[in-house]
């Protein structure tokens, strides 16, 4: 008894840091990592090299909270500039579990939610297309496009508003700066049940600071929701020598067990 009393203490008295070096599958931690991959011109790869196998572990981390894979500027939860109506309904997610959550029902992982959905992501640029896929293994194996070819977005009222809306993106220098509008409300932007509505202005800043790491970032600008802009955001590693497995929500739902909630 007293032993495991000792190895609770030393758990936790590790640094918060510490437990960011562990991945989605529990590993150690973290070997030093490889250089970040480059283009030809020197922009950072997100994917995989040519000739070798990879996917980004997604389905850890937040865009609030400070622990785990978080980044350390995150806000805390009761930071979050929600509005009374929004942080109401947050609360009764919360309170609920996944009772409500689209996601747990198979639809897509919009805003956020992409980037912290399990079973993998990958992030394929096509220079000579102009354009960047982002794809998730995770629900119903979701693909979403961002244009890069200097193209503005449509009208609001030429907008259908949809589960990922419209993306339009550019390098600023070593960061990859996604700039969506268009979203619908049928979504959480975080398994956590975060709300939104129509009017979200979603920023994504995506780096890649050495080849294990992906860096996400995000700037949530919905006036109907939170009484100002706020950002957050989290780490992602990278799982090397194979590509994500094939998994679809709807034929094997592996979060049934909480569609009941509470």
């Amino acid at each position: 008894m007293r032993a495991r009393f000792l190895l609770l203490f030393m758990v936790l008295m590790l640094p918060a840091g510490a437990f960011g070096q562990r991945g989605q599958r529990g590993q150690a931690q973290r070997p030093p990592s490889k250089p970040t991959p480059r283009y030809p011109d020197g922009h950072p790869m997100l994917s995989a090299p040519p000739g070798e196998l990879g996917y980004w572990d997604a389905g850890t981390g937040s865009i609030f909270g400070k622990n785990g894979n978080n980044l350390p500027t995150n806000l805390d939860i009761s930071e979050v500039p929600f509005m009374a109506w929004s942080r109401a309904l947050y609360e009764v997610r919360r309170t609920e579990q996944s009772k409500s959550d689209p996601h747990a029902r198979c639809l897509p992982p919009g805003g956020p939610r992409q980037f912290h959905t399990p079973y993998g992501l990958l992030i394929y640029e096509i220079p000579e297309a102009k354009r960047v896929l982002i794809l998730s293994g995770g629900g119903p194996h979701t693909w979403r496009i961002v244009y890069t070819d200097g193209r503005p977005h449509p009208p609001a009222d030429q907008l259908d508003p949809g589960f990922l809306g419209h993306s339009v993106g550019h390098w600023d220098g070593d960061t990859l700066v996604i700039d969506t509008v268009g979203f619908n409300e049928k979504f959480w932007m975080t398994r956590f049940g975060l709300p939104h509505t129509d009017a979200l202005h979603l920023i994504e800043r995506i780096s890649r600071p050495d080849y294990n790491t992906l860096k996400y970032e995000a700037t949530i600008d919905d006036p109907k929701t939170y009484t100002k802009v706020w950002s957050g955001g989290h780490y992602i590693y990278w799982h090397p020598d194979e590509d994500f497995p094939e998994y679809f929500c709807q034929d094997n739902n592996r979060d049934a067990e909480h569609l009941v909630g509470q």
